[in-house]
């Protein structure tokens, strides 16, 4: 308590958890469509699994029920889970083209 007899506001929470699971979730289905999907329908279904992080982002920051940097951590998980399919998508691409 302060000096006027306030209540002290809780210690909020960590966010880069919520940020990492994003990622997370984007390597797994990353890694899933490049194992399972043809390659004439990965580039498809890698944007639609970006999509999908996308919204799961959103889903994340909502749950954490704070609006302060809001917009800084879904920018955050969409642009790590981006870069991340980009990553395993250039590995599948370059598995694909050197023979053997």
């Amino acid at each position: 308590m302060d000096a006027h007899g306030a209540t002290p506001e809780l210690a909020p929470r960590g966010t880069l958890g919520g940020i990492i699971a994003v990622w997370i979730a984007a390597a797994l289905a990353g890694v899933a469509i490049g194992l399972f999907v043809p390659g004439e329908w990965r580039a498809a279904w890698l944007t639609v699994a970006l999509g999908a992080c996308l919204v799961l982002a959103f889903a994340v920051q909502l749950g954490y029920g704070r609006s302060q940097g809001f917009t800084e951590r879904v920018a955050a998980s969409a642009l790590g889970a981006l870069l991340v399919m980009g990553v395993i998508s250039l590995g599948f691409g370059l598995a694909a083209v050197v023979p053997g």
